[in-house]
C-alpha cells in the first residue's frame, strides 16, 4: 500500500474540480504542498516559482485562494499537480467552474504542458468543446466504454 502511495505521489498529478487549495496557505505554499509526500524536497520553492511563472501567476504568489478568481485557482491547482514532475496528470472537470474564455486558456495551458513536458494529460469532462480538443476521446456510460476514438490534432491558439 505504501508503495502505491509513493508511486502516486511521485508519478501522478491530480487536479480536482473544486481546486482543493488550502485556504490558510498562500499560492506558492499551495503549489509546494506535494513536496510533503515526495522524496525530493530540494529546490522546492524555486520549482514552485518556475511553475507559477509558466501558469502566469507570479504576481499572485502571496495571495490566498480566496483572493483569486476561479481560473487563477485552477491554474494554481495545475501548477501544484506538476510540482513532482509527474508523467501523468488526472483532471476532473477542470473547466467546469470557469467561463468559456478561461476554459479555452486552461485547455491551451494543458496542451502546452503536454507538449513541453511530455506529460500525459487525462481529463474527465462533460464539456464537448473541451473533449473535442483532445487527441483521444474515450466515452463511458455506466462504467462501460462506448467509444475509443483518436482525434486529429487541433492547433493550439
Amino acid at each position: 500500500d505504501s508503495d502505491r502511495a509513493h508511486m502516486r505521489a511521485e508519478n501522478i498529478g491530480f487536479v480536482f474540480q473544486e481546486y482543493n487549495l488550502l485556504p490558510g496557505l498562500n499560492v506558492v505554499e499551495n503549489v509546494m504542498l506535494p513536496l510533503r509526500y515526495s522524496t525530493t524536497k530540494a529546490g522546492g520553492r524555486e520549482r514552485a516559482l518556475e511553475l507559477l511563472e509558466r501558469v502566469e501567476l507570479t504576481d499572485r504568489i502571496k495571495h490566498r485562494p480566496s483572493e483569486l478568481s476561479g481560473g487563477q485557482q485552477q491554474r494554481v491547482a495545475i501548477a501544484r499537480s506538476m510540482m513532482n514532475r509527474p508523467s501523468l496528470i488526472l483532471l476532473d472537470e477542470p473547466t467546469g467552474a470557469v467561463d468559456t474564455e478561461t476554459a479555452d486558456q486552461l485547455v491551451a495551458l494543458l496542451k502546452r504542458l503536454n507538449r513541453e513536458d511530455q506529460v500525459t494529460i487525462m481529463v474527465v469532462t462533460h464539456d464537448l468543446d473541451v473533449a473535442a480538443q483532445a487527441s483521444r476521446n474515450i466515452r463511458l456510460k455506466d462504467g462501460k466504454v462506448l467509444a475509443d476514438e483518436r482525434v486529429e490534432a487541433v492547433p493550439v491558439a
